[in-house]
């Protein structure tokens, strides 16, 4: 049996931009249908049946880079990471899931929609020395360039919107709720 990857859920930065666009509520206690952002992504991890890891420490961290070093190194015996920022609250369970299955062929693995390049970015172990050093506000991407440079990288498109919809602004938000109601409008009940 091959060991599934930990999911870190992001949840650590000041979500300024939101704050910006007029909220008053950071953006991942912003209600989206009744329940806050961060709920939504949560139970899309919880509904993927991946094991996972909230990186909410007390007060926020100097960027996504700092986030990403606290969950690894608070999970450091995985085999691997899906990293997915708290405010994608659309994504999908299976999208993690595919990320997770195509995790266990390569080192590294990046998601697509539509030629836009989402979440969660899986790494492999072999990344983890590199993945602790990470700091500030750059995230992964020196690791993934690096890594796409020695052909490690595998480009998995998806056809799921939910790897790119991110809440940045009020705006955000209220496209994520009309998007939220076409996909319950959609479905048969």
């Amino acid at each position: 049996m091959i060991a599934s990857p930990v999911v870190l859920l992001l949840a650590a930065g000041r979500g300024e931009r939101f704050t910006a666009s007029g909220a008053t509520v950071h953006k991942l206690d912003a209600l989206l249908n009744g329940q806050p952002v961060l709920t939504h992504t949560l139970q899309a991890v919880q509904a993927a049946g991946l094991p996972w890891y909230l990186v909410r420490p007390e007060g926020f961290t100097r960027g996504m880079g700092e986030s990403i070093a606290l969950g690894v190194n608070a999970t450091s015996d995985a085999d691997g990471w899906l990293i997915l920022p708290a405010d994608l609250p659309l994504i999908q369970p299976a999208s993690l899931q595919r990320v997770a299955q195509a995790l266990a062929e390569t080192d590294v693995v990046v998601p697509h929609c539509q030629q836009q390049q989402g979440h969660p970015v899986g790494f492999g172990r072999r990344y983890l020395p590199a993945l602790l050093k990470l700091t500030g506000d750059r995230g992964a991407r020196e690791i993934v360039r690096q890594a796409r440079a020695e052909g490690r990288v595998q480009d998995l498109h998806l056809d799921d919107a939910g790897i790119v919809e991110d809440i940045d602004t009020l705006h955000d938000l209220d496209a994520a709720a009309r998007l939220l109601a076409l996909r319950a409008y959609s479905t048969c009940q």
